[in-house]
């Protein structure tokens, strides 16, 4: 199972992190884990990359941890994320699981 985990400390400061496998399918084939990691990576990267927003990351195989602060815009995106992970777990139950903290 994937795991989501979000944070909003305040309205401009968030993190994010995904860990697991979904087990929806053999690797290298499951579309869960496919979808769920390319929206965590886009989220990150469009946060860094597009707005340029100084963040702290650590990637390891099955796992995604990514925070800053300062940024209402880039919080924004998280939520967006966060969205979009939720439709995910809906349209594949049992497969994520989402928790968010304040």
């Amino acid at each position: 199972m994937i795991r989501a985990k979000f944070r909003f400390p305040t309205a401009d400061a968030a993190s994010f992190t995904v860990k697991g496998h979904a087990g929806y399918a053999d690797s290298g084939s499951d579309i869960v884990c496919a979808a769920v990691s390319s929206a965590a990576y886009m989220a990150a990267n469009t946060i860094t990359e597009i707005l340029g927003v100084a963040a702290d990351a650590d990637v390891s195989d099955g796992r995604l941890e990514f925070g800053f602060s300062g940024s209402k815009p880039a919080a924004d995106i998280v939520k967006g994320l966060q969205l979009h992970l939720t439709e995910l777990q809906e349209q594949y139950p049992g497969f994520i699981q989402i928790t968010t903290e304040v």
